[in-house]
């Protein structure tokens, strides 16, 4: 029996008899932390642990007699293939946002019987939903239970790495300037307190950087303000002597991390504490004195840091250009040795590309795992390919790379598909169509606050008049030496809010994608900045913005099928190649010189 298979069945039936200790019938793992991230550090990697699914996203169930696994359509190859022979089921989801493993448990569970999932790591959003459904159902949901503790010998513990400043200048705006955009957004509902839990808010409000996660420059804490300071409750010794100082300058005093709830606990009755119900755990809302009042409504700080200042735009922009000659570097150096006859696989693809990008000024690390999936694996969105499973890069067909660097001036995020020999007439057709709703989405005016999701049917609508779809969002926002997803704004098929309006300064990606399991897959995607344009009746009907592309990298002619192009469209690529060229041909000589002013030469109508 493999390995993996069997340790995970064996993991699988410790968490049962954990469950069966404590008397419940069933257990909610979902991917999450105390500050409810997206990427998650070591030590709460409990359902990866447990199932093998390395994804990033994904919710596990277990019972006493049955386990499922619930992931949406970026994963289901993935999936299906790391719990194979692990006794867990698969369970479809259609998105992301899915709350399908809510239905699954009120069927599997019987009236009278109790799930438990722990608090701690359980988003306050989420548990009013598992509270309402399982309630009907008659079932009782246990909070105050880690199992996965429990079950996990040999847990990993919290991150020891220090933090360390973002510093001046491409830290545009000062700690000192951003706490007070933030207590004047309290002041506003008249919170005498607010809560941030989440990382990337806490690292950016502070002007703070860390390691904690990997590709996330990030640290775990948590932050507790008031009109005249706050507290950082932060692991010991993560913190530098002279950054404390800095800090402690700016009213921010050092907390032991585990006394963030005691630190709720002890509010006094005349509090009003700001929170945000998506952006903070059930544990720490129950530490909340009932006399207390409370507010809800999203982060000041995650609707400021999405909007970058035009000095951190500018930043952003030489940023997207090292990038950019990095991987003009890579691949002149790919497509020579392809040309000799030198074999590569994924794996060279993730080596030598991080390699170039390590060379370039500012770098700092990856922005993600680089996905470089060739043909059938390119069908797996957030496929990885691993020392234990990879595909070498030979024969004819399309190799799509998605990767990314962060930068202390900026984060980068863009996908590439490029042919390796001959390329089908059906491969072009499918990277034509992707690249018509790239192009068209990009070119978008639109009104200031216009709601992100309904833009998501524009990049689509190429692919739709062909019946072809794909099932994750169309675009993701991005941070500043930050998260490279990064919230509120999503062009997807989310359910519009108020807080994903449109407003100048956001960066987002765009990058539709069509994908045919076990043949090919294909995405382009470059990420755009939101900038105010002057309309030609000097926006009498309103304010309307555009994106302005910052992703410097040629999108390969040669897969493009022009007979499924416009003239329009073809203008508006060659117009982006020759920035492309314009931008970066001061950043690269010899054989990368030469190439980028091959790829991004004018394409004929």
């Amino acid at each position: 029996m493999d390995t993996r298979t069997h340790e995970t069945r064996l993991r699988i039936e410790r968490l049962r008899d954990a469950l069966n200790a404590h008397g419940v019938h069933a257990v909610l793992v979902p991917s999450s932390d105390p500050h409810l991230s997206e990427y998650l550090p070591d030590r709460w990697q409990g359902r990866e642990w447990l199932s093998g699914f390395t994804g990033s996203v994904g919710s596990l169930v277990v019972t006493r007699d049955q386990a499922a696994l619930f992931v949406d359509s970026r994963y289901w190859a993935q999936a299906e293939a790391q719990i194979a022979g692990s006794g867990i089921q698969l369970e479809k989801m259609n998105s992301g946002a899915s709350t399908q493993y809510i239905d699954w448990i009120a069927k599997a569970l019987k009236p009278g019987e109790s799930i438990a999932v722990d608090g701690q790591v359980l988003g306050l959003a989420l548990a009013n939903a598992l509270r309402t459904a399982l309630g009907r159902a008659g079932i009782t949901l246990r909070t105050d239970l880690d199992l996965v503790q429990d079950a996990w010998d040999g847990r990993p513990g919290l991150p020891t790495e220090p933090v360390y400043e973002h510093a001046a200048p491409q830290a545009a705006v000062s700690r000192a300037d951003k706490l007070a955009r933030v207590r004047a957004a309290m002041a506003t509902v008249q919170a005498t307190h607010h809560l941030v839990s989440t990382v990337d808010d806490v690292a950016w409000l502070l002007n703070l950087r860390g390691s904690d996660v990997q590709c996330n420059p990030v640290f775990i804490a948590h932050l507790l303000l008031d009109p005249a300071g706050g507290r950082l409750f932060i692991g010991d010794g993560k913190v530098p002597a002279d950054v404390a100082a800095r800090l402690a300058a700016d009213g921010i005093q050092l907390a032991p991390y585990e006394q963030a709830a005691s630190a709720l606990a002890a509010l006094p009755a005349s509090a009003k504490l700001l929170i945000d119900p998506r952006r903070v755990t059930l544990g720490l809302r129950e530490a909340v004195p009932a006399g207390v009042a409370v507010v809800e409504q999203i982060n000041p700080s995650t609707l400021l840091k999405s909007r970058k200042t035009a000095a951190e735009a500018a930043f952003i922009r030489e940023a997207m250009a090292e990038d950019g000659a990095a991987m003009c570097e890579f691949y002149a150096e790919f497509e020579a040795s392809l040309a000799r006859g030198e074999r590569w696989s994924e794996l060279d693809v993730d080596t030598k590309l991080t390699a170039q990008r390590k060379k370039r000024p500012g770098f700092v690390g990856l922005s993600f795992s680089t996905i470089a999936g060739w043909m059938a694996n390119g069908a797996q969105p957030h496929y990885r390919a691993t020392p234990e499973s990879f595909a070498q890069i030979e024969g004819n067909g399309l190799l799509l790379i998605d990767s990314g660097g962060q930068y202390v001036g900026g984060t980068t995020d863009v996908t590439r598909v490029w042919p390796i020999g001959t390329v089908s007439a059906a491969q072009k057709r499918d990277y034509t169509l992707v690249l018509k709703g790239t192009l068209a989405l990009s070119r978008t005016r639109f009104p200031r606050g216009t709601l992100s999701p309904m833009l998501d049917a524009i990049a689509r609508a190429p692919l739709w008049e062909h019946g072809l779809d794909y099932g994750h969002g169309t675009g993701h926002g991005v941070g500043y030496f930050m998260n490279v997803h990064e919230g509120p704004q999503s062009i997807s098929k989310a359910i519009a809010e108020p807080a994903m309006a449109m407003e100048p300064g956001m960066i987002t990606s765009i990058e539709p994608g069509l994908y045919r399991p076990g043949l090919w897959g294909v995405r382009i995607e470059n990420l755009v900045l939101n900038v105010a344009i002057d309309t030609p009746e000097k926006n009498a009907f309103g304010e309307m913005l555009e994106f302005e592309t910052l992703t410097l990298c040629p999108i390969d002619t040669r897969c493009i099928d022009t007979s499924l192009m416009r003239a329009d469209e073809i203008d508006w690529l060659n117009r982006y190649h020759a920035t492309v060229r314009e931008r970066l041909s001061s950043k690269v000589s010899g054989a990368a010189l030469a190439w980028l002013l091959l790829r991004t030469a004018p394409l004929a109508a």
